[in-house]
């Protein structure tokens, strides 16, 4: 991961029994050769022990078991454990924040938002629903909606234990109680495509010491060879094995590619984002605005209503353009395409500076190195 870019912080909330522990099992079981640094309260049933052998706790794990993380004092105790999983010698690509069932998400977000460790930023808050206990835990939890509404994705989890109509009634409470355009992702046993969350390194099986991505691979073969499905040569610790192991997830997402040589016009591709309907779960890529003054490449990530530019340097000799992909469910990709292509400006050096004000709300903090001609 380049150095100068700040690692993203995602705040994984729920009430308890939600399924958040499943959650992030999950993620960590096909995350690819992403590093993921993770902060829990307890441990609950993450695989601790495979961490262990692997020499993770400590190092790429942290446990908050004295309450709350919410309650930390002042956040120094968040931001002593985020700034030790943020050194370089960790080389962690996305770190994920597992909150007790009882805390406030709100006040994590702000404690997240105010950290002046330039190694990271905020990554957004995903909320996990129990489909089943919808009701009753709204009765208990008369804060779910609070929480709802500040969410940046929600998993409705455990949707095979209700019927049809029952998870329309529960998407549609949640499309009342959620912010505008927040996706509301379907899930049983915890299994949402970490592509929404996190880009997945290619996987690359290590020599010598025993990683924890080695265990998982191998405990996943060993699974494999148990039930019959393992592959005849004994592979199993490529990438794709990870997608077949969380029951090809991703296939109840589209993907599509933009691509433009002419930049983008900042106020029409803000307009752009605004408008981006419930289904369209994620953005992400690279922008090229070519405003007089703010020629960097800005990359974009986007989930939910959380949105972020982080300006950075073109490449010497690096092509100027646009690059995005669009992750989402039930979208109108050729509609989706025809906006952005809207957005073009054939003339970006006679667009006033002005028009990128509305882009650098969104930019967590300068670039540390300009632009190169």
């Amino acid at each position: 991961m380049n150095s100068r870019q700040p690692i993203p912080v995602v705040v994984l909330t729920g009430f308890l029994g939600s399924g958040k522990t499943t959650v992030l099992n999950h993620l960590l079981a096909n995350r690819g050769g992403t590093r993921i640094g993770v902060v829990v309260n307890d441990f609950g049933s993450i695989e601790i022990d495979a961490m262990s052998v692997a020499g993770q706790v400590g190092d790429s794990m942290v446990s908050l078991g004295g309450g709350c993380l919410c309650c930390a004092v002042d956040g120094s105790e968040l931001d002593a454990y985020l700034e030790k999983l943020a050194a370089p010698v960790h080389r962690i690509d996305v770190i994920v924040i597992e909150a007790s069932g009882l805390a406030e998400p709100q006040e994590m977000v702000k404690m997240l938002m105010a950290n002046e460790n330039p190694a990271i930023r905020y990554g957004g808050m995903v909320q996990v629903v129990d489909a089943a206990e919808f009701d009753a835990t709204r009765a208990r939890h008369p804060e779910t909606d609070r929480h709802l509404a500040v969410a940046d994705l929600v998993v409705l989890n455990k949707t095979d234990r209700v019927d049809t109509a029952e998870r329309t009634r529960i998407e549609a409470a949640l499309g009342t109680l959620c912010g505008p355009g927040i996706p509301v992702v379907g899930a049983d046993h915890g299994r949402i495509d970490p592509e929404l969350l996190f880009d997945r390194r290619p996987w690359t099986e290590t020599r010598g010491q025993l990683s924890f991505e080695d265990l998982l691979a191998e405990a996943a073969r060993q699974a494999d060879e148990a039930d019959g499905t393992a592959p005849a040569d004994g592979a199993g610790h490529d990438h794709g094995h990870g997608h077949e192991r969380c029951g090809h997830v991703h296939a109840a997402y589209e993907s599509i590619e933009f691509v433009s040589e002419q930049a983008l016009h900042p106020r029409r591709f803000l307009d752009f984002l605004d408008r981006r309907p419930a289904g369209l779960y994620r953005i992400k890529g690279f922008v090229h605005f070519g405003v007089p003054g703010h020629e960097e490449r800005y990359e974009v990530h986007a989930v939910g209503r959380f949105l972020r530019f982080a300006p950075g340097p073109w490449g010497r000799g690096e092509t100027r353009l646009t690059q995005l992909v669009l992750i989402g469910a039930g979208t109108d990709g050729p509609a989706l395409l025809r906006e952005l292509e809207a957005c073009r400006e054939p003339a970006p050096r006679q667009v006033p500076p002005e028009s990128m004000w509305g882009v650098l709300r969104y930019v967590d903090r300068p670039a540390d190195t300009p632009a190169e001609d």
